[in-house]
């Protein structure tokens, strides 16, 4: 098995949201609410991401990047690719499992 962050488990809806958002490439806080609501149709509050941007670059899942102004973008590390993939597979599997299950019915 991989690497996991310390503390890691489950991901809340707005890490998964999070690096989902910053898997084609950096962003700072405004430009991942706007992608994820435009993506996704999810709004999340201002609290939220920064809370969960806070504990995702603790995890050493993202990384802050250097600003030129007031906005600081950040970037997905190759532990965060990681396990973003691995959410990712759980959920396909998840997916796959329920659809089958369902067609039983």
């Amino acid at each position: 098995m991989g690497a996991k962050p310390a503390g890691s488990g489950r991901f809340s809806d707005a890490g998964l949201l999070i690096l989902l958002s910053l898997a084609d490439g950096d962003k700072h806080g405004y430009a991942m609410l706007m992608d994820i609501k435009s993506s996704l149709g999810v709004t999340l509050g201002i609290g939220t991401l920064y809370q969960a941007v806070d504990r995702m670059v603790n995890q050493g899942l993202i990384e802050p990047l250097p600003s030129s102004d007031r906005r600081r973008p950040y970037r997905l590390t190759a532990l965060g690719e990681a396990e973003l993939r691995r959410q990712l597979d759980m959920m396909h599997r998840l997916t796959t499992l329920g659809q089958h299950r369902l067609a039983g019915i």
